[in-house]
């Protein structure tokens, strides 16, 4: 299977190995091959990835953690 795009119209296509071979080779410059990566983009959605950042103030640095450890004190974040 390949992917192959219309210039003019800018459709890409899934067809068999020899459709796109017929298909680059006869028609002058109408038809090109393009990477599969780019048909998946053009027929599928694109997940959104959520950046989540963490607070710098509540993060604890690990002396910290220990200091907490030794002193028997919970962390205040579990109630």
């Amino acid at each position: 299977m390949k992917c192959v795009k219309n210039n003019k119209t800018a459709v890409i296509e899934r067809v068999s190995d020899k459709e796109a071979h017929n298909m680059v080779g006869t028609t002058a410059l109408t038809w090109s091959y393009v990477a599969k990566s780019e048909w998946k983009a053009a027929t599928r959605k694109v997940k959104a990835v959520e950046v989540v950042k963490e607070n710098e103030a509540e993060s604890e640095t690990v002396a910290e953690k220990q200091l907490k450890r030794k002193k028997g004190v919970k962390n205040e974040k579990a109630k």
